[in-house]
């Protein structure tokens, strides 16, 4: 395997010392009477979360229990870009014939949001009816603990490049994806630009154009001629929700992202306020604990780039650093039909963008489609037992992705 190394997480004494130091000399500012989750993260929530990071909450516990995962680093090139050691989590599979599966976080997420999927993915089932997976969780690059780059341009279409090298790099010629938010952009271009190598892909966030009567003629007029089923309106709700009050961060993050990054880097009450706000907002009721808060922010707060990095993938999508080379797999070309790939996707009515089935099936060919009962953007830590269940019937036998890659059936042999 080259230059794939064993990974372990080492945040240094003087990083938590500082750390602390930070949260015991926050200012925060007032409130509003009467002011509520509408207005943005409540005083008192932060208050609070700030208290248990300096004083109960212990880094080097997580970090034991993390490092008890499976780590590992290598470098990955993109074409035109220099080398970027990339932190993965790689769990193989005890079940002869398992798939491989990319699981790809997104943003305000990183490589733990997929630890609950890891143990039951990787055993499998009984392994005759249920399939196995290798599992394969990568660190984006500018995430948690990968390597951030220097050089502007870094797009979807590199961040896809490097997931697909990384997989290429472990040997595994085919595989498959899964992933929401980012995970879902980056997986519908590596489709679009290594549909050779992966054969399908598993979604939980809903992104896609409204069938057009030239490209989808069959999907537009049915489209126009079936009602909204009542996931579908209560999806309409919600999407019209966080397109008026929910998309201010992603303003932000696309237009100016060294501005804010002066306070995600500078203040861990600004990231952990900043990221809070979306783990509330974008989850179906979960409860997170103080703890769950508290090492999810953490992983931002010791990243290897630095919490302020992750905000630029944003901006890279949206703007080109060239004028005579536009990036690749911008938001248009990712919506376009994708031929080759298999497509299944898991709706969860409190995602962020919930849209109707016929919007879905221009992507390409879906060939499994779930609508859960709750449920929100975090799909594989608030629901991980469905986005299990789901992968099992998609990819197992009678699933329409059952054997797409060529040795990866699942099943014990």
């Amino acid at each position: 395997m080259g230059d794939i190394k064993p990974y372990k997480i080492a945040v240094s004494e003087s990083q938590i010392k500082d750390l602390k130091t930070r949260l015991s000399l926050a200012k925060f500012p007032d409130e509003l009477d009467g002011a509520g989750w509408d207005m943005g993260a409540p005083l008192a929530d932060v208050k609070r979360l700030t208290k248990h990071w300096e004083q109960s909450y212990d880094w080097k516990k997580a970090e034991n229990e993390l490092n008890e995962l499976p780590h590992f680093v290598t470098d990955i090139q993109c074409n035109g870009f220099k080398p970027l050691a990339i932190h993965f989590i790689h769990i193989r599979s005890k079940v002869k014939g398992a798939i491989p599966l990319l699981w790809i976080h997104g943003w305000p997420g990183h490589f733990w949001e997929g630890v609950k999927l890891m143990k039951p993915l990787t055993e499998g089932g009984d392994g005759i009816l249920q399939p196995a997976f290798d599992l394969v969780v990568p660190s984006l690059p500018n995430f948690g603990f990968s390597e951030g780059t220097r050089e502007r341009g870094f797009a979807l279409a590199q961040y896809a490049e490097t997931l697909n090298k990384l997989m290429l790099k472990l040997g595994y010629d085919e595989y498959v994806t899964q992933g929401g938010d980012w995970g879902t952009h980056i997986s519908r271009a590596i489709g679009h630009l290594f549909p050779n190598h992966c054969k399908a892909t598993h979604l939980n966030m809903d992104s896609a154009n409204p069938p057009e009567y030239f490209k989808n003629p069959l999907l537009a007029i049915k489209h126009a001629i079936t009602p909204y089923t009542k996931h579908e309106l209560e999806g309409k709700k919600r999407t019209d929700w966080f397109v008026e009050e929910g998309r201010g961060y992603n303003l932000e993050q696309s237009t100016k992202p060294q501005t804010l990054g002066y306070a995600l880097a500078d203040s861990p009450v600004a990231c952990l306020s900043w990221i809070y706000e979306k783990l509330h907002d974008w989850a179906d009721n979960y409860p997170w604990t103080n703890d769950e808060v508290c090492t999810w922010v953490s992983i931002y707060w010791f990243s290897t780039a630095g919490p302020a990095a992750s905000t630029r993938i944003y901006y890279e999508h949206t703007h080109s650093s060239n004028p005579d080379k536009p990036n690749k797999m911008r938001r248009p070309d990712i919506r376009e039909y994708s031929p080759g790939v298999k497509i299944g996707y898991s709706h969860f009515p409190m995602d962020l963008m919930v849209l109707p089935r016929t919007w879905i099936h221009t992507l390409g060919e879906v060939i499994f489609e779930r609508d859960h009962k709750d449920g929100g953007h975090f799909a594989s830590w608030e629901r991980p037992d469905e986005i299990v269940k789901d992968l099992r019937d998609m990819f197992g036998k009678g699933g329409g992705a059952y054997s797409c890659v060529k040795g990866g059936t699942g099943y014990s042999q």
